[in-house]
Parts: structure tokens; sequence; C-alpha cells
């Protein structure tokens, strides 16, 4: 049997495990490991043992339950839902106001976690209920918040962007600042979209009542108060580390600690919030690292199989497409992958051979890494089997039915494919602010 056919076995026999709901790690580990035990006999029982210690080696992976403890310190706090009430206050006068101010809430939070699940509980939970209550079109409203939360996995720091840095060995440093103006600029696309549909069809979004409207601006500037908190943990956390004061590990120790005195300082610092965010801390990390020791025995075994080099073989070669058509093949995939896989998943099946080739092409990693990071934004509002429209789901109130959910993805998803085709023509859109720093 060939190495390419071997590795085509592996590759879909892993599908065939994952699509029967197996864990992703079980899944990925098991193909890995039986593989590595056929082709090599015992001296295969080495590789687990040998990624195990590059994970564990691997210091900036001490930066994801920081950030991922950061995240949900501040939202199990409630420190999130203040800064709703200001967004909500100084937005409400304007049409579809309160989904704007949702997505600036999006942004706010994600700048604080990394993480898109932590935005769509926030969302559901504060933003969606109040909409509703103010007579807010509710199939808007649910795609406002599913494309809002996708922001959390771009926007720095995205924990999927270490992630990546790690499983395609590129400085995390690069991809977080390479993440911003792609995560600005989609924030500004779904402002963007949400004003002018409003504008056009006013009854999707009214402005509040003018009797709620009537505070006194020394009021609203007292609101604004509940900004400055998130501002300064964004700035002690990155804008620290960007200045050179503290390291990518430093910085993540930094903002879980200021996260902690936040909420020491409003007086919900209470012994339920500690339990319940170390919890999902822990739950969340132990996952994740459960995958990425999992996708490094695959992809030592795919490496020991030659499998990047035939692949490069069969596009290059054998099909004769060119760099820009296999860089959209690779997003096609991405996205039809996202109907049935999460983002880690997606990363540990396919950065062993994408990545490689996207080098090879002539292609930047770092670039590539935002590409790859909107295309699994894509994917998570993508039906049958998005990962948002079942979050969205599991949160939402009775009256928006899966249908709703469905159909209020559509908007949202053109806009966001608009975004990666303008970050795919205009590279300099993620890499200029990386270059601007590290001076490449």
């Amino acid at each position: 049997m060939s190495y390419e056919l071997i590795a085509l076995l592996m590759f879909s026999s892993m599908l065939v495990l994952l699509m029967t709901g197996q864990r992703v790690f079980g899944a990925i580990g098991f193909v890995a490991a039986v593989s590595a035990l056929l082709l090599w006999g015992q001296g295969a029982a080495e590789m687990p043992f040998n990624a195990s210690f590059v994970l564990l080696n691997w210091y900036p992976l001490l930066t994801l339950p920081l950030f991922i403890y950061m995240g949900y310190m501040l939202s199990e706090s409630g420190i999130a839902s203040d800064l709703y009430h200001m967004f909500h206050v100084w937005a409400g006068p304007v049409r579809g106001g309160l989904a704007i101010g949702t997505i600036g809430l999006m942004v706010a939070v994600s700048a604080m976690n990394g993480l898109s699940v932590a935005g769509m509980a926030i969302g559901a939970s504060i933003a969606l209920p109040e909409m509703l209550r103010r007579g807010y079109d509710k199939i808007m409203i649910t795609g406002v918040i599913q494309a809002g939360s996708s922001l959390g996995i771009l926007v720095p720091p995205s924990v999927v962007l270490v992630l990546y840095g790690m499983i395609a060995r590129q400085p995390v440093g690069q991809l977080w600042l390479a993440g911003v103006f792609p995560g600005l600029l989609l924030a500004g696309l779904f402002v963007l979209y949400i004003a002018v549909r409003c504008l056009i069809q006013p009854k999707l979004g009214p402005p509040l009542p003018l009797e709620e409207r009537q505070i006194s601006f020394r009021a609203k500037l007292r609101l604004l108060q509940a900004g400055i908190l998130p501002l300064l943990i964004f700035f002690s956390m990155t804008g620290l580390f960007l200045m050179g004061v503290t390291s990518l590990v430093e910085s993540s120790a930094v903002g879980a600690a200021t996260a902690t005195l936040a909420a020491l300082m409003k007086g919900r610092l209470t012994r339920q919030v500690l339990e319940e965010t170390v919890r999902k801390t822990l739950s969340v990390s132990c996952m994740f690292m459960w995958i990425i020791l999992a996708a490094l025995c695959f992809g030592a075994v795919f490496d020991g199989l030659g499998a990047v080099h035939a692949l490069e073989s069969i596009f290059i070669d054998t099909l004769q497409m060119g760099p820009w058509e296999i860089l959209i093949m690779m997003q096609v995939s991405y996205i039809l992958m996202g109907m049935f896989l999460d983002d880690t998943a997606m990363l540990v099946i396919v950065a062993p051979l994408y990545v490689p080739l996207v080098i090879h092409l002539g292609f930047d990693p770092v670039w590539y890494g935002v590409l790859y990071t909107i295309t699994c934004q894509i994917a998570y509002m993508t039906p049958p089997f998005g990962y948002n429209l079942f979050l969205m789901r599991a949160m939402a109130p009775p009256e928006i039915s899966l249908g709703d959910i469905y159909r209020s993805i559509h908007p949202f998803v053109l806009v966001m494919i608009f975004g990666l085709g303008l970050v795919i023509a205009f590279p300099e859109i993620a890499l200029w602010l990386p270059s601007l720093y590290y001076g490449d």
C-alpha cells in the first residue's frame, strides 16, 4: 500500500469517527496511535510521549488557561452587563442602535476574552431579551448576536490564533496583531449593514421611546465609567505586551489578575463567581490541551508518511492548479468542514497539510492564519451543524425557533464573505500592523 493511500485512509477514518459523535481528541488520537503502531511497530509508542513533552515545553501554552479565566471572570462577575447598559443608553436613540451597541459590546468582550462562546452567552442572556422587549425584529437580532460573538476568535487575545500559532509554529504576537484590523473591519461591516437595513426598514430596529431617552448628559457621562474597567484591563494586557513591558505569558497573567481585581473592586468576587470561573476554565483548558496533544501525534504520523509532499504533487503537478486557486479551495473546504466540526477540530485536521503547502506556494502563514480564522467564523454560522447555531438554539428564548436562527445568519454570512474577500485581495489589512510593530 502506497503512503498516499495510507494517508487517505487515515484521514477518512478520522472523519468517520468524528461523524459518529466521538470526542475530537479521542478520534484523532486513536487514528494517529493505531496508524503509527501498524506502520512502525512498538517504536511508534514513543510518538505520543514525545508529543506530550513538546506540548508541555511550549511556554506560550500557559496563556490559554489565563485568558480563558479572564473571560469567564468578566462574564460571571457581571462587568460585561454594565458595559452593555452603557451601549444601551448611548446608542438606543438611533434606529437599530441597540443592535449596533450589541456589536460594540461583542468587540469589547472579544478583546477581553478570546473565545466566541463567552460573547454568545453574554449576548443571548443580556442583549437578546432587551432587544426583544424593545420591539426589535427577532430574526435580525439573532443574527447580530451570532455574528458579533464570532469576533471572539479573531480579535486579540484570540485563543484560536494561539492554537494556530502552536500547530503552525508561527509567532502568536504577530498573529494577534494581524487579527486587529480584520476584526474591526468585520465589526464595521456589521454595523454598516445594521444601520442601512434599519434605515430602509425602521420597524426592524426602532429607537428607544422618548421617555427613556430623557436622561441628562451628566448621567450619560457617568455611564461611561462602565467602559473604563474593560479599557484598563485591555490596556494592562495588550498595551503592556505591545510596548514590550511584558511577554505574551506575562500579559495573560496581568489580564487574569486585573479581571479578578476588577470583580473585587465591584464587590462581585463571591465564592460562587470564583468557583464557577475556575470550574469552566479548567474544563475548557483541559479540552484544548487534549486536542493539541492529539493533533501533534496525528501531524507527526502525517509528516512521517510524506503526506504533505503528496498533497503538493496532487494540486500543483497533477491538477495544474495555481496558487490562488489552491488557496480558495482551502477556504471552501473549511466552510464545508465547518458544517460538521468546530474550529479546533478543523485546525487539527488540516493544519499539518495546509500550512506547509501555504508556505510552499509563497503565501504568508500569518496572513493565512487570519484567513483561516475568518473562514471559521463563517463556518460557525453555516447550516446544518454550525457551532453558533446550536449555541444560540440552547440559549435563545422559546419564541425564537431553529428556523428563525437559520434564517437570521444569511445576510451576516454574506457580509463576512465580503470581508474575507477584502482581506484576501488586500493582505496588508492583516499584515500592516505586524510589519509596523515588528519591523519586517
